[in-house]
């Protein structure tokens, strides 16, 4: 049964690191759900959460500080199984009455492990003596706690895992969630699956069948209003909202004029088209050319398409008096990183998080079907709903679109020139097979004429500018090497097709300093 899926999870309690997330999201691919709470959450917290494992994340404190972070004393009393990765690993072994000292030589990037034994169950199933790893620590432990085997080592660290033979309490100083463990995803299914004893149940299909069956229960026959933007999470909201109450799903499409070329049909033909959801597009780009005149800073134009947006999708929400629910695109990295820092559990953020100011202004009870949802999980869930791999795994697009890819005052024909320009390179990009090995890619319109010629003809005219950048988590980005008989290929048409531009550049910036968006 769908509502079995959550009978076996696993907790992450978050140290402050970086890669937290990505154990989360390892663990949900490994067909279980888990949630994330700060090590501030209360142990009430903690226990009603009722987990099959813990898994306590690492963090860029060091547990020899004085009120440094670390997990409720009684957790180890839980009985459950336990892992700590780097950090959490430390903490384990101070609170648990170990040594944690500084390291001779601060261990980052890769390094060699060498296993001394299969820890319990933890490294069940590698074979090999040593395995490679990646590491990020500057402190390491030097002294067990009582009763604890160690299970692997390193050339800095003695003591590179442990374990305890009776207690399910197991320490690793390296990072298995991150891809340059090659046998990280082994270690991790031995600990979750094995160790921890959870079942594989979260999928798919069972994740849509229990969505589906929580919606109808919450709106009953009552009327749901959607704002939809195109984008991947509004798109799979409404698929999965339409598969679980048809006709009760109205969509309201506010169209800008700041799209991508033809992305307004597209959105049409998908949502009305093949999936017969009623959506209702407000064609409003006259309007948010008006309220941008004469707008040229960044943010000021952030601002007014913002507000443009909500006017005109409260005057076409107001129109039907017969909605009672409004549903967002809310997705689980939304929710933990909207969490409040003054009770600083992840157990409590769960309360609508709301984005545009929308819920205030229509007042109305929100439905959020992808709050528990990593993007990668919201993909996989669109494509078994039958929504098409263009729309599902396009590059990520700014929330004002091409309002803050033409640089300073947003004109008329600036828009056509800057759609014509990107589709000729994402097109490119496409045909070329480059478009799924870069993060993003995008044309950016300058408001500068530079000279041209064209012919026997001098062209004055205007200069576009491409980016494509490579990144794991557009926290930092380099620019992507694309081969330069490429980049002239996409120069030269767009400056053949488009008698508007007469030169095209190329964006090397790296993120920092620079920006992956220009603007």
């Amino acid at each position: 049964m769908a509502q079995n899926i959550l009978a076996d999870k696993i907790l992450i309690i978050d140290f402050g690191s970086q890669y937290t997330q990505l154990i989360a999201r390892r663990v949900r691919e490994l067909g279980v759900y888990c949630e994330i709470y700060s090590h501030r959450a209360s142990f009430k917290a903690i226990k009603d959460f009722n987990a099959n494992g813990i898994i306590l994340s690492g963090g860029p404190e060091t547990v020899k500080q004085k009120g440094s972070p670390k997990v409720h004393d009684k957790v180890f009393e839980l009985g459950i199984p336990l892992l700590g990765i780097c950090y959490g690993m430390q903490s384990i072994a101070k609170q648990l009455k170990g040594k944690v000292e500084l390291a001779n030589k601060r261990e980052f990037g890769h390094a060699d492990l060498f296993l001394k034994s299969q820890g319990s169950g933890l490294f069940k199933g590698i074979n090999k003596k040593k395995m490679s790893v990646w590491m990020s620590h500057g402190d390491h432990v030097s002294k067990l706690p009582k009763d604890f085997k160690v299970c692997a080592t390193t050339n800095n660290s003695p003591i590179a895992a442990f374990h305890h033979p009776t207690k399910k309490i197991f320490g690793l100083q390296f990072h298995p969630e991150v891809t340059h463990t090659p046998q990280g995803k082994k270690i991790l299914k031995n600990f979750v699956r094995d160790i921890s004893g959870c079942k594989g149940l979260w999928n798919s299909k069972n994740i849509i069948d229990r969505a589906v069956s929580e919606i109808r229960e919450q709106v009953g026959d009552q009327e749901v209003l959607l704002g939809l933007s195109g984008g991947v999470d509004s798109a799979v909201v409404a698929a999965l909202l339409s598969k679980a109450i048809g006709n009760q799903l109205t969509c309201i499409f506010v169209d800008n004029g700041l799209l991508r070329l033809n992305e307004g049909d597209q959105v049409m033909e998908t949502f009305k088209g093949k999936f017969g959801i009623k959506v209702k597009r407000a064609n409003a780009g006259n309007q948010f050319l008006r309220d941008l005149k004469g707008k040229k800073d960044p943010e000021q134009k952030r601002k007014v398409i913002g507000k443009t947006f909500i006017d005109v999708f409260l005057k076409e929400a107001k129109r039907n008096t017969k909605i009672q629910w409004l549903a967002q695109g809310t997705i689980y990295p939304d929710v933990i990183e909207s969490a409040g820092t003054k009770n600083g559990s992840a157990h409590v953020i769960k309360s609508h998080h709301n984005v545009g100011g929308l819920p205030s202004y229509l007042n109305l009870p929100v439905i959020e079907p992808l709050k528990d949802l990593f993007k990668d999980e919201v993909r996989k869930i669109g494509l078994e709903l039958g929504l098409p791999k263009e729309i599902l795994f396009r590059h990520p697009f700014p929330g004002p679109g091409l309002g803050v890819r033409i640089l300073g005052e947003i004109k008329r024909p600036y828009i056509k020139i800057l759609q014509l320009a990107d589709d000729i390179f994402i097109s490119e990009l496409v045909k070329d097979g480059y478009y799924e090995k870069v993060s993003q890619a995008f044309a950016v319109f300058l408001p500068v004429k530079s000279v041209g010629v064209v012919g026997d003809s001098r062209r004055y005219k205007y200069v576009i500018a491409l980016r494509a950048v490579e990144t794991i988590d557009f926290m930092t980005a380099k620019s992507a090497k694309l081969p330069h008989t490429f980049l002239e290929k996409v120069s030269n048409r767009i400056i053949n097709e488009i008698p508007e531009v007469s030169r095209v550049t190329y964006d090397i910036s790296s993120k920092p300093p620079a920006t992956i968006e220009w603007e």
